[in-house]
């Protein structure tokens, strides 16, 4: 009873450090369980947990590569058909695709498509060769990585460690001897379960993604992207040329308005206030230094 009650509080630590455990320190240092002093030697749980995680394993670099393509091409559903075809034969597969039209500006429509595929992470730069050799022109392309190795790598530590806990708790259930140790043990068994359910399918997302490159692809007729022309003659041509006239003259108003506003009305208005000081003063000296000559009354009189 005392040995599978010790055995008990020592498993609880180990799934307690390995659920816990900061994923910083996991990844540098592995995810050790701490050793713990078991009470009977078919019991060495922490001897058990310190062989699966005694030594660090080399994993090699594990990248998630995916790329975006936006193309010009003749016909968006026959590009379809040969992308489907090209993924196929570089052993992938398609993962959805979408064929709608478009309105034109003249009122005609226009045919475009979008398809996912995944194709080998070492057919990855055949794929976008052929894809992009078999197009009109390429409008835009990227590509992005996401080295997931850190990640996986912890996850593969947790699952040793779980693992390894539920050998141990199957042990001690099999050496149970009241029903109450046997639910107890059986409870904590059904949660490591559980847990390494969980990692495992994180475990084979990553790889899934990291072997299967995803390329997400538009497809755009040509037709939609030619300029609209009637016999040599361009008229979106010369709306786009009067637009930019009629955009040099509203900045060329603005710019005028706004040194109007900051510039001009203040110096003009500084200007006129001078102006008009230097005029009253020159009136006072004139009228101080050259008075008016006083007319006699008889004179006036007269």
């Amino acid at each position: 009873m005392k040995q599978i009650s010790f055995s008990l509080i020592a498993l609880t630590l180990i799934i307690i450090a390995c659920a816990s455990t900061p994923e910083s320190f996991r990844i540098s240092q592995g995810a050790d369980a701490p050793q713990t002093v078991p009470s009977a030697p078919e019991m060495d749980l922490a001897a058990g947990s310190a062989v699966a995680n005694s030594a660090p394993q080399s994993v090699e670099r594990m990248v998630i590569q995916n790329a975006n393509l936006t193309l010009t091409v003749a016909d968006p559903q026959t590009s379809l058909t040969e992308i489907d075809n090209l993924a196929k034969t570089l052993g992938g597969y398609v993962v959805s695709t979408n064929l709608y039209e478009t309105y034109l500006e003249n009122g005609g429509k226009s045919p475009r498509a979008e398809i996912v595929v995944r194709v080998p992470q070492e057919n990855l730069d055949e794929a976008l060769a052929q894809i992009k050799h078999n197009a009109v022109e390429v409008t835009a392309e990227s590509r992005t990585g996401q080295d997931v190795t850190s990640e996986y790598t912890d996850l593969a530590s947790r699952l040793r460690n779980l693992e390894n806990a539920e050998k141990q708790l199957t042990q001690i259930m099999n050496q149970a001897t009241t029903a109450d140790e046997t639910l107890n043990v059986f409870n904590q068994l059904t949660a490591i379960r559980e847990q390494i359910e969980v990692i495992k399918g994180q475990m084979q997302y990553y790889e899934q993604s990291v072997a299967l490159s995803a390329i997400n692809i538009s497809l755009i007729a040509e037709a939609s992207v030619q300029p609209l022309e009637f016999g040599g003659w361009r008229p979106q041509g010369t709306a786009r040329d009067a637009l930019q006239t009629l955009i040099n003259f509203l900045k060329g108003f603005g710019d005028f308005l706004i040194f109007l506003v900051i510039l001009i009305i203040p110096a003009g208005a500084l200007i006129f206030g001078l102006l008009a000081l230097l005029w009253r003063g020159f009136r006072w000296l004139w009228r101080k230094f050259f008075p008016k000559k006083a007319v006699p009354e008889k004179l006036i009189a007269q």
